[in-house]
């Protein structure tokens, strides 16, 4: 069985672990990470052994449950670390003196296809059938939720993952 789909049985287990298997995340790394906390915990030498151990025993997987709690700020670590290095890239580049035309060119394809999608459902929505409104509205929604994200990634997220940063810092023993 492959790291993914054993990281999906364990969360089962632990639903906490959901939220690190996401798009744009690091996922396998997380899988292994947790793989190897259920190995472990269990003795086994595999993951899916693991797997099947923590399935048939109730009390070894509430001590799971407990173990992935305790190494959380790891999973945290292991799923920030993409955002951490695009920030610091763009901030070199910043520095260098260049520009992150890329970044500035999706910014405007975003704004430009939220604005068309609007402007058809404006304009068209009377003669459209349902569906089809709904596909545009769907297209929409998509465009704004990547200039959220840009938003987020420029100016950061939300209260929430400053809390995060603080513990991390901790956790890795600066502050």
């Amino acid at each position: 069985m492959d790291p993914l789909t054993i990281g999906l049985g364990l969360a089962q287990i632990a639903p906490s672990l959901m939220r690190f298997f996401g798009v744009g995340e690091k996922p396998v790394a997380v899988a292994e990470k947790v793989i190897g906390i259920a190995q472990t915990l269990t003795g086994q030498p595999t993951g899916e052994a693991a797997l099947a151990t923590l399935q048939a025993d109730a009390e070894k997987a509430a001590e799971f449950r407990l173990a992935v709690l305790q190494s959380d700020a790891d999973l945290e670590r292991a799923y920030l670390d993409d955002r951490k290095d695009a920030r610091s890239r763009d901030v070199a580049l910043h520095q260098a003196g260049y520009a992150n035309k890329r970044a500035d060119l999706m910014v405007v394809f975003d704004a430009v296809g939220l604005i068309a999608c609007l402007i058809v459902l404006f304009a068209f929505r009377k003669e459209m059938p349902g569906e089809v409104v709904g596909l545009i509205s769907t297209i929409a929604s998509i465009f704004g939720l990547c200039l959220r994200d840009a938003h987020q990634f420029e100016f950061g997220s939300s209260r929430g993952s400053r809390d995060k940063d603080v513990l991390l810092n901790v956790a890795g023993g600066t502050k």
